[in-house]
């Protein structure tokens, strides 16, 4: 493994408790920037498409897995929880230990446990694989805007670099679908997708170069097991609220999920060198990016991840049909990912999450109602509007939460806030189900409900994120 010669750190954003140490020098080759940009952009793509997969192979998952309706919300959960759960870790792992190291073993884990997805036997086996999955994403996206922004270090590039790696998060958000979709099984789709995260791995030894920016310290380990297990207890109280919010379990779960909070937040004060260090949520920078993360898992990724379904239940529509029909959605936030580095200097990043949450809101809006009369082309309208702002999110996030925090901690910067996304997601997609699925009007009724409620959270995100931008001006 070859490496380079870093510049010596004066300073950390985590660890406060302890006394940063300076990066041994050694001798390495430079980063290649082109080659960096299309690895780590390829990564990101397949780490996106196997999140999606499932979404409109749904119906099919569940009738193979014998999953009932109220435990369907965990097929869908299992990766956004791997995530979410260890982004932070991993980004802290990836900027001490080497990010193309962390990058490496995340691609190939990835590959192995795609296709140990594929040959799941019952739900809790899938939902475990789903989790492994995660957790591998994990160190894939994380360490993938550490590597750019060790390989892109002026403004200018980084602006480019992360443009065009939040444009293949979108990217593989569109290709999904389809390649599950468009596979004769859906067992087929993950060992596709395994392969393809493995070819990644292989050609990333041979054209990555490692940079770090060590700590000294040991991982966090009691902060990742306690924030963790704060995750799945909320999820799992957003899953059994279906059945009734007032329920003993669901209040709970609830409890624990706080105390489990309190307790992570002590061993991240006390801790020599924690993952995340929690005098950052006082800068407005990193504030807006976990919040726009936040908000656009819940609000976004949580309704547009259970829709595919709805409408193969309610409309007839195959799954090759949904995928092709939300390919209008992201594709078109593709295209707008990539174009969006056009607005630098006219439109600041946080203005931008603010403009992409309100036409997300706008575009959902307007799809109320269209389950109800079976009409599918009425969909058209909003998806192309959410599918504009799912955009400027995309682009928006990745820069957003680099430039929250010192190069240095590139990768934590960026594990923060995609975790924040994450968990976002775990409790929209949840949350999402049990709306759409305990209202006594039917399925598309309660997808109104659905659509209404992340609509109105998406809106209250675009005034958050406006405000703290003016107090920011």
């Amino acid at each position: 493994m070859t490496r380079f010669n870093e510049r010596t750190l004066t300073g950390s954003v985590v660890g406060t408790q302890s006394t940063p140490r300076p990066a041994a020098p050694s001798a390495e080759a430079p980063p290649h920037p082109r080659a960096t940009l299309a690895l780590t952009s390829a990564a990101t793509a397949v780490a996106l498409m196997t999140y999606t997969a499932p979404l409109v192979t749904l119906p099919d998952t569940a009738a193979a897995l014998h999953t009932p309706l109220s435990a369907q919300a965990w097929l869908l959960n299992g990766t956004p929880l791997g995530l979410a759960a260890l982004l932070l870790v991993a980004g802290s792992l990836a900027d001490d230990y080497g990010r193309r190291r962390i990058f490496l073993l995340g691609t190939l884990a990835l590959g192995i446990t795609t296709a140990l997805g594929g040959l799941a036997s019952s739900t809790w086996l899938f939902t475990l694989a789903r989790v492994a999955q995660g957790a591998a994403s994990a160190a894939v996206l994380a360490s993938s805007l550490g590597l750019l922004v060790a390989a892109f270090p002026s403004p200018r590039g980084r602006l480019h670099a992360t443009g065009v790696w939040g444009a293949f998060v979108s990217g593989g958000i569109a290709v999904g679908p389809l390649v599950a979709g468009g596979m004769p099984n859906w067992r087929i789709s993950y060992g596709v997708l395994g392969a393809a995260a493995l070819v990644v791995a292989a050609l990333g030894v041979r054209r990555l170069s490692e940079s770090r920016s060590p700590r000294g310290g040991r991982p966090d380990v009691a902060g990742a097991l306690t924030f963790g297990l704060a995750l799945v207890a909320l999820v799992a109280a957003l899953t059994l609220g279906r059945d009734g919010w007032l329920r003993a379990p669901v209040g709970l779960l609830l409890l624990a999920t706080l105390l489990l909070l309190g307790v992570f937040t002590v061993v991240e004060r006390r801790g020599v060198t924690p993952m995340i260090d929690l005098s950052l949520f006082r800068s407005p920078r990193f504030l807006a990016s976990s919040a726009g993360g936040l908000i656009t898992g819940f609000a976004v990724i949580g309704l547009y991840s259970f829709l595919p379904a709805v409408l193969q239940r309610t409309l007839g529509m195959s799954a090759l049909d949904t995928a092709w029909l939300f390919l209008l959605w992201s594709g078109l936030s593709f295209a707008v990912a990539l174009q969006a580095k056009r607005l630098a200097g006219r439109v600041t990043p946080r203005l931008q999450l603010a403009i992409g949450f309100v036409l997300h809101a706008a575009g959902a809006l307007t799809m109320l109602g269209a389950l109800d009369a079976g009409s599918w082309p009425r969909l058209l309208p909003g998806l192309v509007i959410g599918g504009i702002g799912s955009g400027l999110l995309n682009a928006a996030l990745p820069l957003l939460s680099v430039e929250s925090v010192p190069p240095a901690r590139a990768a934590m910067g960026s594990g923060a806030q995609q975790t924040f996304r994450y968990i976002g997601s775990c409790a929209g997609v949840a949350l999402t189900i049990a709306l759409a699925t305990s209202s006594g009007g039917g399925l598309a009724h309660g997808t109104d409900v659905a659509i209404v409620v992340m609509s109105g959270l998406a809106l209250l995100g675009a005034l958050g994120v406006a405000a703290g931008a003016r107090r920011a001006a």
